[in-house]
């Protein structure tokens, strides 16, 4: 069973990999982000998150697609980069909740110079 941590941490990693930036927030959504459940998320991203989730299915779908491939297709790269920047905020906002916090919290981002 993955976490709502894992899920947010597989979609980033989507989010980071190489295509365009609607096939990989097509991919970080239908793959990790739908599965989320608002409740298992800190109060202080639910709202965020419940937009992010709207924002990527409002659209009605076509035949062959679904309401997320119609939203994505329709939006612009930059609204698309929006969103994926919220995905990556929200990943932070988790990583800073005591509940979310995975291993030492004082782990270095960089190496020291020797």
């Amino acid at each position: 069973m993955s976490t709502a941590w894992d899920k947010f941490q597989g979609a980033t990693l989507s989010l980071a990999r190489s295509g365009s930036i609607k096939d990989r927030l097509t991919d970080a959504y239908r793959n990790h982000l739908s599965a989320v459940a608002e409740d298992e998320l800190p109060r202080e991203i639910r709202e965020q998150f419940h937009d992010v989730r709207c924002s990527l299915t409002r659209e009605c779908p076509q035949r062959g697609e679904d309401a997320i491939r119609a939203t994505v297709r329709k939006m612009s790269s930059h609204e698309a980069e929006t969103i994926a920047e919220k995905v990556v905020q929200m990943l932070s906002v988790m990583a800073r909740s005591s509940q979310y916090a995975r291993g030492p919290t004082t782990a270095p981002l960089y190496l020291l110079e020797a």
